[in-house]
């Protein structure tokens, strides 16, 4: 056995646990509503979190590797022709994922471009006809049933597939893993259930379904197969461990965000800026690799649909929105509007976080009733939704087709920019243009050029508002549900209305001004630069716009800043996840490592008794245990290392037990090899409550000097908490043990973990430096007045 496949057999992390059982480094949960369904051990805080649209389990992923002696052993043994199959496979895994990836995105848009198409075609030939109850009837119970379905299977199959799925994968990047979340199940209902959702005429996108998608195929190709049914391969037990799916799940989400918008190179940098909290430049290869294959892929497939072969599928390609003029000019006086649109496009980003945050709050609570309960509150914003996209645009005036259009006005039977509606023959119903038509074509109307005269303000300033508020209240039903789709239609129509109004004093047309209100609204609620300013560029193909993008960029997200934190973070926030920041708040560097740590230290001799490892691993919910050497073993105490609650268990299932409490010497790599401490499948877990030992066996000894890593991380139980905090971070740690500054006490005086860090367990221990924190601007109201 190779070198390499000791790092996937010897990991320190167990699968996740029943929600009956606690963990020793679990989060403390910042929503109420979780805060009663959470257990709590000594040195613990809750460990459950709002998973999808359910209250499950959660816990803490280590990508340390555990170098024990069985690590050592094969490390000696490695051959070059093993590393280089390590090495390969890792590749050809990312090859696949790209291939498998590019084929979703691509038949996800092709199915919500002909489902919905078919709808908006069948419901405009009744507007022609003068049918409109019978158009409202066809509309509204198309939308009704494919959001019904939508909730079903989320609901019953994989409410874990509920809502983007973006938040989820960052904290599991973060080193928090939750159950179900990459699931074959969790999957099936991501694809299936965003394109009936998308399909309803939700104002929802696919763009994070379509990372979490990634995700659940980077993470079930790199856990070993499965056993369950049958499809387990001997050489994907590589990569079962946490490291190596971490990397492949950052390939995998960047995959999907490049398949979503057909950005190779901005899913890359999307995945580096928002996504993983650990990068290197052996990772950076693999990914720009899988999203290039992404790219690939999608090009060879639209080629295909290019010929007509794709039903109503759009033959401009995958959601590119081409806006791209021979002759792009602006001069100094397009600056103002820009930097105006910019700060204001920033304060509207803030409050639509806002607003989502406390919808998302109110959201779950009702989720946390019956699957019924969920479903009403979906069917009730499809119902909702349909009334206003079918009623809003009586309100808009019948408008007179262009005459230097080059597509057919009005537009009939297919996609395009200009709606009958109700009009007479040779009008069109601009409001009914961007309501009766997916939200890609919509953003391609909004986005394209030459089409100043196309829109009417009070038309548009509609639109925008009505985009506004329904992307915040379809967020958050039980169905998979994107933000960046939404939030780039809002701000598109942010700023096409902002142009109309600086439109005679400024050069740049109106569909350029939509693309840096979407930059606007993205950087503001996003809170990403570098890979928003790419993703729009690679939309947009239109590398001139490349100053304005990122002075647009930058302005709305230091404005948006100001008032509170990225939206993904707010919804890691409200969903209960432990979430390690990037920086660490000022109190931290008032504490020491000392100042947090907190409950009984549960130790373990060298060579323990088997009925006080029972009793140890019964009675707490702590996954690392120091093993410390005392004589006659040693000559003083000292620290041997460190031995973790999964291959306890594996010892005890194993029976491997000793008569005498003696060293077991090379015995111990007869009766195990390094496939029996391997990671165990997604939602697999093994429990001692589960075993049965007798009484003579509970008085038996267990040597755990070959189990133990003997070089795990430690610091001085001085050292500054903020310090300690990147260390764990940037690592990847679960447990971080604190030794003593001086000898002659006990070697080791406690664990960190990731509880320790958050602001809820600190400020618990000293709130007298709440005071400290990072404060950001807020708006007083007055006495008497409440949001939500």
């Amino acid at each position: 056995m190779s070198v390499l496949i000791s790092p996937a057999l010897l990991n320190g992390s167990s699968s996740p646990v029943p929600a009956t059982d606690t963990e020793e480094d679990e989060e403390s949960l910042t929503h109420p509503l979780l805060n009663s369904l959470s257990r709590s051990a000594s040195n613990n805080t809750s460990q459950v979190a709002i998973v999808g649209s359910s209250v499950s389990p959660i816990e803490s992923l280590d990508y340390e590797i555990m170098e024990n002696d069985y690590f050592k052993q094969d490390w000696r043994r490695g051959e070059k022709i093993q590393i280089l199959q390590y090495v390969s496979m890792k590749w050809m895994m990312c090859f696949f994922i790209g291939l498998l990836v590019g084929l979703v995105g691509f038949c996800n848009n092709l199915a919500v471009e002909n489902i919905a198409g078919m709808k908006f075609v069948v419901t405009s030939d009744l507007m022609r006809a003068r049918r409109y109850t019978m158009a409202f009837l066809v509309f509204a119970s198309s939308n009704f049933g494919l959001t019904l379905f939508a909730g079903l299977i989320t609901a019953f199959i994989a409410p874990e597939a509920a809502g983007s799925g973006i938040p989820e994968v960052k904290a599991y990047l973060n080193g928090v893993d939750a159950p179900a979340i990459f699931s074959l199940r969790t999957l099936f209902v991501k694809i299936v259930g965003s394109i009936s959702a998308v399909s309803g005429s939700l104002i929802i996108g696919k763009a994070g379904p379509m990372v979490h998608t990634g995700a659940c195929i980077a993470a079930l190709m790199g856990q070993g197969g499965s056993q369950k049914y049958g499809l387990t391969w001997k050489w994907l037990k590589y990569f079962k461990n946490d490291r190596d799916r971490r990397d492949l799940v950052t390939c995998g989400s960047a995959a999907g965000m490049a398949a979503a918008f057909r950005a190779p190179v901005g899913g890359l940098l999307f995945a580096l800026e928002e996504m993983a909290s650990w990068w290197r430049s052996a990772l950076l290869w693999r990914a720009f690799f899988t999203t290039a294959v992404v790219a690939i892929v999608l090009r060879a497939l639209i080629d295909v649909c290019l010929s007509g072969k794709c039903g109503l599928f759009g033959k401009g390609g995958l959601i590119m929105f081409d806006v791209t003029s021979a002759n792009i000019a602006y001069q100094i006086w397009d600056v103002p509007p820009v930097l105006l649109l910019a700060v204001i496009g920033g304060i509207w980003a803030s409050l639509y976080n806002f607003l989502q945050d406390r919808v998302l709050r109110i959201y779950n609570r009702n989720n946390e009733r019956r699957a019924a309960y969920k479903i009403v509150l979906a069917l009730t914003v499809s119902i909702f939704t349909s009334c206003l996209l079918f009623g809003l645009p009586w309100l808009a005036p019948c408008r007179p087709c262009p005459s230097d259009t080059s597509e057919p006005c009005p537009t009939i039977g297919r996609n395009g920019n200009y709606k009958k509606f109700q009009c007479p023959p040779g009008h069109y119903n601009d409001l009914a243009s961007l309501f009766f038509n997916t939200n890609d074509d919509a953003i391609k109307n909004l986005f394209s050029k030459n089409t100043d005269a196309e829109f009417h303000p009070l038309s548009m300033l509609i639109f925008f508002i009505t985009c506004f508020f329904l992307s915040i209240f379809s967020y958050g039903i039980v169905a998979p549900a994107g933000l960046f789709v939404p939030v780039i239609v809002t701000g598109a129509a942010y700023g096409r209305f902002i142009g109309m109004i600086f439109g005679s004093q400024s050069t740049l047309n109106h569909g350029l001004f939509a693309v840096l209100g979407s930059a606007s609204f993205l950087g503001g609620s996003m809170r990403m630069t570098v890979s928003l300013c790419v993703i729009i560029l690679e939309l947009t193909n239109d590398l001139l716009l490349l100053p304005l993008m990122m002075l647009v960029l930058l302005i709305s997200k230091t404005v948006a800043d100001a008032f509170n934190g990225n939206i993904y973070d707010l919804i890691m926030r409200a969903k209960g996840f432990p979430y390690l920041e990037r920086h660490a708040e000022p109190y931290l560097r008032q504490l020491a490592v000392s100042d947090v740590v907190t409950g009984p230290l549960q130790l373990f001799n060298g060579i323990e008794k088997v009925g006080n490892i029972v009793h140890v691993l019964k009675t707490t919910g702590h996954n690392g245990f120091p093993v410390v050497d005392e004589p006659p073993h040693s000559a003083a105490p000292v620290l041997y290392g460190l031995v973790l609650r999964a291959h306890l268990v594996t010892l005890l299932k194993k029976k491997a037990f000793l008569q005498n409490p003696a060293p077991a010497g090379d015995d111990a790599f007869e009766q195990f090899s390094a496939d029996d401490f391997a990671k165990k499948g997604l939602e697999h877990v093994d429990r001692v409550e589960d075993i049965q030992l007798t009484d003579e066996e509970m008085d038996m000894f267990i040597d755990l000097h070959p189990f133990c890593n003997t070089s795990p991380f430690t610091v001085v139980e001085t050292m500054s908490l903020a310090k300690a905090l990147m260390l764990f971070r940037e690592v990847g740690l679960r447990h971080l043990l604190v030794i003593p500054k001086v000898s002659g006490r006990i070697p080791v005086v406690g664990i960190i973990t990731r509880h320790d860090f958050m602001p809820e367990h600190v400020l618990s221990l000293h709130p007298s430096l709440a005071k400290s924190k990072w404060k950001r601007l807020r708006v007083k109201l007055p006495r008497g007045v409440k949001i939500i």
